[in-house]
């Protein structure tokens, strides 16, 4: 009764939660993410996909509240592609970017790394970007297999390069003490991962940037495709690529360094791994939201600053983009 009360009325294709306030945008995130949304039933899917389209043509049946409509649109937008309408791989979806990209985050953070290994898990993060970057782009034009393959193959190129190069520089500083070279060294992939990520957005949605994106009026309605608003679009995702693993990167070793030293766990080394775990899926489910709110994914942008065509084609002031996630 108390969610019902506070709950506010449905509004078909708009978001539950105030997006002009980060809180409002992190309450909207935090549904999209949410892992329980991975095991939906088809059938559950498809109930909640024909109660919004009942919805759609004014054929509610009767007894039906807002939260279950909030809950069947929150359903659907963590499954279904909003441009595309079809269904995101499970381990692409943003639901599962914390569940499957988690024990990647681990194998990259453990200590004593190879080059062989980092090579591994560079290239295993890299992959898992790429796939998650593609499933959630700005899919309003068809992007082709080779632009993906490119893109991908650049993503990978570029943080196992940096990675390795930061390693072999770190082994060859003599003047490093061993303990300052293990905590640098578990520090190595943020900067790799980081500078990976802004190629991997860019390269894997560099074709939006030559073929523009749709741009839509406040009633929904395309006005036209504007290469300034998908330009605008991939600099945001790439922002938050880079805020994302910032605390998932450098919090765990900082945390990690000290944790050591405690003498339970210096008489119990086989806890290291499982605590080291806990600690990285704290910090990936923590930063997640927090990075991916740091914009509105139906992000808005003044008809003025977007090419003169689309000025011409409508009234109005401010249209509206799909940013992706």
């Amino acid at each position: 009764m108390a969610e019902s009360a506070t709950c506010p009325a449905f509004q078909l294709g708009r978001p539950r939660y105030d997006q002009s306030s980060f809180f409002g945008r992190l309450r909207h995130v935090v549904d999209i993410i949410d892992p329980r949304t991975l095991f939906v039933s088809e059938r559950r899917l498809g109930e909640c996909v024909k109660l919004l389209d009942d919805f759609k043509h004014g054929t509610v049946p009767p007894g039906v509240s807002d939260v279950q409509l909030w809950e069947a649109q929150k359903i659907k937008q963590a499954i279904i592609h909003p441009d595309t309408g079809e269904k995101i791989f499970m381990p692409f979806r943003m639901s599962g970017y914390v569940p499957f990209g988690t024990p990647i985050v681990i194998g990259l953070l453990l200590p004593n790394q190879t080059v062989v290994s980092t090579i591994i898990w560079q290239w295993l993060n890299q992959s898992h970007n790429a796939c998650v970057n593609y499933a959630n782009r700005n899919a309003t034009k068809p992007t082709p297999t080779s632009k993906f393959m490119q893109g991908y193959t650049g993503a990978v190129t570029s943080a196992v390069s940096i990675a390795v190069g930061l390693n072999v520089l770190i082994q060859k500083a003599n003047k490093l003490s061993p303990a300052t070279r293990m905590i640098i060294q578990r520090l190595v992939p943020f900067p790799a991962v980081a500078s990976a990520n802004i190629c991997n957005v860019g390269l894997m949605r560099h074709n939006e940037l030559s073929e523009g994106i749709d741009v839509l009026d406040c009633n929904g309605n395309v006005v036209g495709s504007s290469k300034i608003a998908a330009k605008h679009a991939i600099m945001e995702t790439a922002f938050t690529r880079v805020v994302l693993p910032m605390p998932i990167f450098v919090l765990p070793p900082i945390i990690m360094s000290y944790l050591e030293r405690l003498p339970v766990l210096q008489s119990n080394r086989r806890l290291l791994l499982p605590i080291h775990s806990l600690v990285c899926l704290a910090t990936f489910s923590l930063s997640l939201p927090l990075a991916i709110s740091l914009f509105p994914q139906m992000s808005q942008i003044e008809v003025s600053h977007l090419e003169p065509e689309i000025a011409m084609a409508t009234e109005s002031k401010v249209v509206t983009y799909n940013k992706g996630l």
